[in-house]
């Protein structure tokens, strides 16, 4: 893709590699994140407080988020309010 510098050691040495593509965004982040998921599905984790647990292959796949139509937002330092259309 193009060229980037490095820095390490405190900013005394400096190195100039590839940039990669990058994978933290949008679509290939959320591929990152299945695979991810789907190595550790036998790993359990720690839910409500701590209270019960539950393996990370048992939690279902969300599906976008939910739109914020017809909901109050505040405004101006929390002394208005505003409806989401």
């Amino acid at each position: 893709m193009g060229k980037v510098v490095r820095v390490g050691g405190r900013g005394t040495s400096r190195r100039v590699s590839d940039k990669e593509a990058d994978n933290w965004t949008g679509k290939d982040y959320a591929e990152l994140q299945k695979k991810r998921k789907d190595a550790a599905k036998d790993v359990y984790v720690s839910m409500g407080r701590g209270t019960k647990k539950i393996k990370l292959g048992d939690i279902a796949e969300t599906s976008g988020r939910p739109t914020g139509k017809g909901r109050w937002v505040s405004m101006g330092r929390g002394t208005g309010r505003r409806k989401i259309e």
